[in-house]
């Protein structure tokens, strides 16, 4: 992978965590090429990290090994029916683009065969602590398996679904999950400043429980419910706190919001993958 040739169109977050990842597992940052049409962005992701800027994405692409896509949805068509005419055959193409198709980055690209990795990497990314699928076609190869997977995981978690359409439920669950954990602590941290505690002492205490609770299931072969359990002991003040929130109807609402957030998923991928006129 580290004498490989890897290009990103688009040099926003997303691919600066990418290529912040990648150099510290030791990629060759000269072996990284970024084109973005912002020549300050390209400027701060060469001083940063050494890479090779363009500003043409067509000269960008050429004899790359890998092709990230790594600009919005709602660009994503025209960028790649422009790529269309100068594609080699024999080069990846992963989009971390959400909600747009395999199917319809190939009727753009041209190319029935072509191997393409759809990923959905998340906000924490950015932190080198990402959860990301990734979904492949039936063009790619072992290697380019391994290839995306490295890529991916250099950045966190990289897990593999056999289904494309389970990229509605990923999308529901790690893409916007973050922000479910956000609102929650942002609930927590309200609740704990109106009994009095300062607001910084219940910005840290929140953060860090939250924390320490990810790090444990992390680390722990038990499962969620499990170790719920073990913390809840029986008519203590957390098995008081629980059945508030379990009688406030928390697991149902979970769930409607994850329904919900999968069905504009499945909406926004009809929407993207219409053809412009």
């Amino acid at each position: 992978m580290k004498d490989c040739k890897i290009t990103f169109i688009g040099g926003g977050n997303m691919a600066r965590s990418l290529i912040g990842g990648l150099i510290k597992d030791g990629f060759n940052p000269q072996h990284i090429h970024v084109a973005d049409p912002e020549p300050l962005c390209l400027q701060a992701l060469a001083d940063a990290y050494s890479i090779q800027p363009h500003s043409s994405n067509i000269e960008a692409i050429k004899d790359s090994d890998v092709l990230i896509l790594a600009v919005k949805p709602q660009q994503l068509q025209a960028v790649v029916k422009q790529l269309a005419p100068h594609w080699q055959i024999d080069t990846l193409l992963v989009s971390i683009a959400a909600g747009i198709l395999l199917d319809d980055i190939s009727r753009w690209l041209e190319q029935p065969q072509a191997s393409i990795v759809r990923a959905m990497p998340n906000t924490p990314s950015l932190v080198q602590a990402g959860a990301t699928a990734l979904y492949a076609n039936s063009h790619v190869s072992t290697q380019q398996h391994e290839l995306a997977e490295s890529i991916l995981r250099s950045v966190g978690l990289a897990l593999w679904i056999d289904d494309e359409s389970k990229m509605d439920a990923v999308t529901a669950l790690s893409g916007s999950g973050p922000a479910y954990f956000f609102l929650i602590m942002e609930a927590m941290e309200y609740a704990a400043k109106e009994m009095g505690l300062e607001p910084e002492t219940a910005r840290l205490l929140c953060i860090q429980t939250a924390f320490g609770a990810a790090k444990m299931a992390l680390e722990s072969n038990e499962t969620t419910a499990t170790l719920r359990q073990r913390v809840t002991s029986p008519g203590g003040t957390t098995e008081r706190a629980i059945h508030e929130l379990e009688d406030g109807g928390l697991r149902g609402l979970f769930e409607n919001a994850l329904v919900a957030a999968a069905l504009r998923s499945r909406e926004l991928a009809t929407q993207l993958g219409e053809d412009d006129a």
